[in-house]
Order: structure tokens, then C-alpha cells, then sequence
């Protein structure tokens, strides 16, 4: 009878131990899930993103960014490797003169829509760059959503001549102007 418990206990043995190994499976599964709740949580698919070239401390970043949840997101922050700090930037006519400034709120994505981010208009600003920007230089930019959530994505720099806005900061001490921000046509729209 012992003979007869051995293969049992062998047996039951390894469903022991595959049952285990699946638990563990599935836990890698779910702990993959967890370790990206960054895009779950905020859900935009970025095309035609571009950066333009330049040779000064600031720098536009331009592009599509689609929403692609039933709810709305907003992009509250935005960093980059290349940037010594990051804006979300809009333009207005103040006093007859097109300016850019701090948006308000961030950038609102609506729920299964998009925004357009280009020069004249909304925009991610790139400032106090530690080195100049070529054409062909790529820029990491990564987004953060109210959610908490990230999404980082890489933009190609190109050349753009443009008119020139000036930019009034949040405290409106500064009018520093960005060369090559006009509503003239992108590089991806020409």
C-alpha cells in the first residue's frame, strides 16, 4: 500500500506545485496591470509630435493628442529630459497683441476627442534648455494627467520660422519673446 501512496503523493505533489506556478503566473500578470496603471489611468495616443529647433532657452512642443477613453482628461503637467522645466502654454490677443502665457487648468482633452497643439495656439513649452535643439534631435516628453497617470512619447525637432510672441509667465513680470511661435502654418501642416 505504500508503493500505491507514493505516486498519490507524487501526484498530488506537482498539482500542488503547478497550482502554485499559475498563482504566481497570474500574479505577474496582474502586477504587470499595477506597474502600468500610468497609461490606464490616462489614455492618449499622441501623433505628429514635433519640437522646434532652436538655438535659444525656450522651445515649443507640438502635435495631436487624442483621448481614447469615454472621459474626459486633462494633461496638468509636462517634463522632458531636455528641459530644465516644462509649461502649458496658450496663446491670446491681449490688448490687440498675441501673447503666450500659462493655460489655466491645464490642457483639456474631451472624452473620445482631441487637441491640437501647434504654433499660434495651445502648446508644451520647453524652457531653460540646457543645450541648443537641431533639426533631427529627438525630445522625450512626458505628460502627466490629473489622474496621476503618465504618458511619454518622443517628438523629431524641425526647423520653423515664425513670427515672434511674446511670453507673459503666470506672475506677468517677463515678455521675453519665443522666435519661430506665430500661427503661421507647422511643418506638419505644410
Amino acid at each position: 500500500m505504500s508503493f500505491l501512496r507514493r505516486p498519490v503523493v507524487a501526484l498530488s505533489a506537482s498539482i500542488l506545485a503547478l497550482g502554485v506556478l499559475s498563482a504566481c503566473a497570474s500574479d505577474s500578470t496582474s502586477g504587470e496591470a499595477a506597474a502600468s496603471p500610468s497609461s490606464a489611468s490616462c489614455p492618449l495616443a499622441v501623433t505628429d509630435p514635433w519640437v522646434k529647433a532652436t538655438d535659444t532657452e525656450m522651445s515649443g512642443a507640438f502635435g495631436i493628442i487624442e483621448n481614447t477613453s469615454d472621459t474626459e482628461v486633462i494633461i496638468s503637467s509636462a517634463t522632458s529630459p531636455q528641459a530644465g522645466k516644462m509649461e502649458i502654454h496658450e496663446v491670446i490677443d491681449k490688448d490687440g497683441q498675441m501673447v503666450m502665457q500659462p493655460k489655466e487648468g491645464g490642457l483639456v482633452i474631451p472624452a473620445g476627442g482631441s487637441a491640437t497643439l501647434k504654433p499660434g495656439s495651445d502648446h508644451l513649452m520647453l524652457m531653460a534648455l540646457p543645450a541648443p535643439i537641431a533639426a533631427g534631435d529627438e525630445v522625450e516628453i512626458t505628460v502627466t494627467c490629473s489622474t496621476g497617470g503618465t504618458v511619454t512619447w518622443t517628438s523629431v525637432a524641425k526647423p520653423f520660422e515664425g513670427g515672434a510672441e511674446p511670453y507673459v509667465p503666470a506672475d506677468g513680470t517677463n515678455t521675453d519673446s519665443m522666435d519661430g511661435m506665430s500661427m503661421s502654418p507647422s511643418p506638419a501642416e505644410s
